[in-house]
């Protein structure tokens, strides 16, 4: 480790505020305002002891409308460490192992970390509630969602990904079942509502390897080739231009990739439409293999999960799989 690297590192970490701000977000991300009621400190301070550890390389921001989230660096990729990670790496054990330690003041803010993940969980369960009665309406339309995401979920043929991107993310659920499988994962969404029930769904089963963010699915900020997988976990309806998520998706998969594409095969209820936003009612396969034919894409494998016979108003859910 190269001596600048380390001082550069060492010194933005060298005061009792930011190390107690750098134990906070190796729990979870965090809001600055939620930083500072945990913390008991002015907003400015806070957010200048922040900038500081965001410059030094060890807390990544990201802004999500008004609200700017932080978490802990997620490091150099692994066989490309140079110094400047190894010090990060350095410092982001020593504050694992320091939230453990049992230090009467980290132990006090990790209980006001528990709070706040609490009260964001109640909010979820607010609005999840204030919404139950049609989600569960739509629920009974096919098969239990838990077949279909084992079914999903054996389509990964468990390969282990360094990076998992789940496109419309929603609640995070495919960032939750996938979860033994990656390194790293990101979801996006456009609705704020969405992402913070996400957060809460991750923060209940515990998932540090996954974060997410408010983003356009059909214009990512990522390199390509960035993903081993790609989700697009009944996304595709709500879309005015369905190929352009498929091209998109195409885009951010390494060589070997898999995208997966769980939707509707075609129905008639034209209700979803009306009521619940669904541009598209269903996608057969010759639709969805030109998309992925299109974005230089081979559609692999084809799923089909149909509900009883004679239920006439249950839909039928797809899973596609595409390879790169």
């Amino acid at each position: 480790m190269a001596l600048d690297a380390a001082l550069h590192v060492f010194r933005a970490i060298g005061e009792e505020t930011r190390l107690r701000i750098m134990v906070l977000l190796i729990r979870g991300e965090l809001t600055v305002s939620e930083i500072t009621a945990i913390l008991g400190q002015s907003q400015p301070r806070v957010s200048r002891h922040l900038k500081i550890l965001a410059d030094a390389g060890l807390a990544e921001r990201h802004r999500e409308g008004a609200w700017m989230f932080y978490r802990a660096a997620s490091g150099g990729d692994a066989g490309g460490e140079d110094d400047d990670d190894a010090a990060r790496r350095a410092v982001v054990e020593a504050a694992a192992a320091l939230a453990a330690s049992g230090d009467r003041l980290l132990a006090r803010d990790g209980e006001r970390f528990e709070q706040t993940r609490l009260a964001r969980a109640a909010q979820a369960a607010a609005y999840f509630e204030e919404n139950a009665q049609e989600w569960n309406r739509l629920r009974s339309l096919h098969l239990p969602e838990q077949d279909i995401e084992a079914r999903i979920l054996s389509l990964a043929d468990d390969r282990q990904m360094s990076l998992f991107i789940d496109m419309g993310t929603g609640t995070g659920r495919m960032l939750e079942i996938f979860a033994g499988h990656y390194a790293a994962a990101i979801g996006y969404d456009l609705s704020h509502e969405m992402l913070s029930i996400a957060r809460a769904n991750l923060d209940r089963a515990g998932i540090t390897t996954a974060q997410v963010r408010h983003g356009d699915i059909l214009a990512l900020p990522l390199e390509n080739g960035a993903a081993d997988c790609v989700c697009l976990h009944q996304v595709l309806h709500f879309l005015v231009d369905p190929g352009a998520a498929v091209m998109e998706a195409a885009r951010l998969l390494k060589k070997g990739g898999a995208l997966i594409i769980s939707d509707f095969a075609p129905h008639e209820l034209e209700f979803l439409r009306e009521e619940h936003a669904h541009r598209r009612l269903g996608f057969s396969d010759t639709e969805v293999e030109g998309w992925c034919e299109a974005s230089g894409l081979k559609l692999d494998k084809v799923e089909t999960l149909s509900p009883a016979s004679g239920e006439t108003q249950k839909l039928t859910v797809k899973i596609w799989r595409c390879l790169a």
